[in-house]
């Protein structure tokens, strides 16, 4: 599954870059997140909490950072695993500026598999999206206030 997106955030590129790295603010932005702890040099160790329809349970996994080039953007690989199946992604996040602030636009490739695969691809890629847009007007809310 594909997903994409872009949102602008008003605050210079790199107040919002520095947040998008902050594994503290990332943890507040993530829908379910209960956990984020680093493990290593740009990787870290995950829980999150997430239900899909009627497919509810706990995600442990891990969280990569790579190929950063400051302030414009950087790769995210994440895998994570629990009851409810198994998820992968690979996102590309970009950061440009625009009148007022930053656009980050994101890119994922998203594999799920288990019971969560099974409710369907419509209503992950809705539920995806949500969970996207949460993140996003979070990130906003926390890189504004500390700016």
């Amino acid at each position: 599954m594909k997903l994409e997106g872009s949102y602008e955030i008003a605050a210079s590129r790199d107040q919002v870059w520095d947040a998008f790295l902050d594994p503290d603010r990332v943890r507040q932005a993530i829908p379910g997140c209960e956990k984020l702890e680093p493990v290593g040099e740009d990787e870290f160790r995950a829980t999150l909490k997430i239900g899909v329809a009627a497919v509810k349970g706990t995600f442990e996994g891990k969280v990569r950072l790579s190929d950063k080039h400051q302030p414009e953007s950087y790769r995210l690989a994440a895998e994570g695993s629990g009851a409810p199946g198994f998820v992968r992604s690979d996102t590309l996040i970009s950061f440009t500026d625009v009148p007022g602030g930053t656009r980050v636009t994101y890119t994922a490739d998203v594999q799920v598999g288990g019971l969560i695969a099974g409710v369907g691809q419509r209503l992950l890629g809705g539920v995806s999206k949500m969970m996207a847009d949460q993140f996003f007007t979070r990130m906003s809310q926390l890189v504004t206030r500390a700016a």
